[in-house]
């Protein structure tokens, strides 16, 4: 076992720490150096149906308790994952790759979700209307919407789980989580630490194993009311399709394209310092990553010296070496898309101005490495436009006009994310206006914040994950007609 933190490798169901009814076993590689980390427990459709039926039992209870003695718990566990957020950073860097630094600084942003619906807890509040009659009440009631299937990626292991699980336990639903079989071992972590701070037997519940088998149970149950997805659209796609059999409401978070805009008067270095941040966190594994970056060619040229400088500079390793500041991808099939993209843009035309090979020799021998890397040059043709790569590539594509960068920006059929640099306000406002994305950042590359609304529009998902309009999306609403 390559790991310094003693790790539980079972499921969680109905309060129980539980092996696979089958005994089966799920092999966890660490992506920097090829070793194994964890054996865990494999399980199925058996597995997920006792953890629905459990979510089930569990939610009336749960449902009728009060908001303040949901808070008290979620506030429980916020103190307890800041306490161990090192022994949760380790964790994730050892299954998922990323550096110890920003595992911890994931750690303790997935945290403040559980702290802020806490609060929203308290705040889910109905409506009087007026009446039609001199004896009758109108009122409307907002009440948990039920058992929810949460399904989460690997990418970010920790925040996307409790990103669904605080704001559903708040409302006063009862969950199944079934996380990436890349990286259970954070989800693992995670709950122990709501079984410490008293959560309900059934409340929430932990499934590991095949996904498919999984998410059938999921998505065909009655008893589940809700799925949460975030993964990719091919998959939210399905879960969709399968979801409408039972009518169940569907959150999905999918795919992103973003576009990143460098416009001719914009604050280059800080633009280039943003571009720093947005593409090379998680080694460009993140959905809102920039995927496209379009520079006006009046900056093109002292933007892209800026950024190849910064880049070449990054330090790429093992991401429990605090010298790295890039850790490797998360196994070889996305090495291989990262290789296959660069490999066609520039067989293309492209150029390559920074990186542009993976990493294969001592340290790097047994892990998913890849050269952060620039690619110049870049034209609709190439697979790194018209695809999501999720790995450390930076394409640059120069244009001439807001019009036509707009254009750019607008033609794809993801919507989630995008970002814009410029000192115009004028500007600002109309550019942002016309991209077609749920969340533009503007001289920002930021945009996961506790308090605001996270998601997309187009076929990067439905539904939004933070601040109170995630409280939306586990509650119904319910009218009472009172005559008397």
């Amino acid at each position: 076992m390559e790991t310094s933190v003693k790790v539980r490798t079972q499921m969680y169901i109905d309060g129980q720490w539980t092996e696979a009814c089958s005994d089966a076993k799920s092999t966890i590689l660490n992506p920097a150096t090829g070793e194994v980390v964890a054996e865990v427990a494999y399980g199925g459709a058996q597995e997920a149906q006792q953890a629905v039926e459990a979510a089930y039992q569990a939610f009336p209870a749960w449902a009728n308790s009060t908001a303040d003695e949901r808070a008290a718990i979620l506030r429980q566990i916020y103190h307890l994952i800041i306490d161990k957020a090192d022994r949760l950073a380790e964790i994730m860097t050892l299954e998922q790759g990323k550096p110890f630094e920003e595992a911890k600084g994931e750690v303790l942003w997935g945290a403040e979700f559980m702290l802020w619906y806490a609060e929203e807890a308290r705040r889910v509040y109905g409506e009087i209307i007026p009446p039609s009659g001199h004896r009758q009440r109108l009122l409307v009631q907002r009440q948990p919407i039920g058992v929810v299937g949460a399904i989460t990626p690997w990418n970010f292991p920790s925040s996307m789980i409790t990103r669904k699980l605080a704001p559903a336990l708040a409302a006063g639903c009862t969950v199944v989580v079934k996380p990436a079989p890349e990286t259970p071992l954070s989800a693992i972590a995670l709950f122990e630490i709501f079984e410490q701070a008293g959560l309900p037997r059934g409340v929430a519940n932990l499934v590991l194993g095949d996904a498919q088998e999984i998410g059938s149970v999921l998505v065909s149950s009655e008893k589940v009311r809700k799925i949460s997805f975030t993964g990719s659209t091919q998959v939210g796609k399905y879960l969709m399709e399968q979801s409408a059999k039972t009518v169940k409401k569907v959150s999905l978070e999918l795919g992103g394209h973003a576009p990143y805009i460098v416009f001719n008067d914009a604050d280059l270095d800080l633009a280039v310092d943003g571009l720093m941040i947005n593409k090379f966190q998680n080694n460009g594994q993140t959905c809102i990553c920039a995927n496209r970056i379009f520079v006006h060619s009046e900056v093109a040229d002292a933007f892209t010296v800026k950024l190849v400088e910064k880049v070449k500079g990054l330090k790429v390793g093992n991401g429990l070496d605090p010298a790295n500041q890039v850790g490797p991808l998360i196994h070889q099939q996305a090495l291989e898309k990262v290789m296959e993209h660069v490999q066609d843009a520039v067989s293309k035309g492209a150029v390559i101005v920074a990186g542009g090979q993976p990493l294969t020799e001592g340290e790097y021998a047994r892990g998913n490495f890849y050269q952060p890397t620039v690619l110049c040059g870049v034209t609709p043709d190439m697979k790194v436009y018209r695809e999501e790569t999720f790995g450390p590539v930076a394409p640059i594509i120069v244009f001439n006009t807001d019009e036509e960068v707009v254009q750019m920006a607008n033609d794809t059929p993801y919507g989630l994310a995008a970002y814009l640099y410029t000192r115009d306000l004028a500007r600002t406002m109309r550019v942002s206006n016309e991209l077609e994305y749920g969340m533009v950042g503007i001289n920002a590359s930021t945009l996961g914040y506790v308090q605001a609304p996270f998601g997309g529009i187009k076929q990067s998902g439905m539904g939004r994950e933070g601040g109170r309009h995630g409280l939306e999306d586990y509650l119904e609403y319910k009218f009472l007609n009172l005559n008397f």
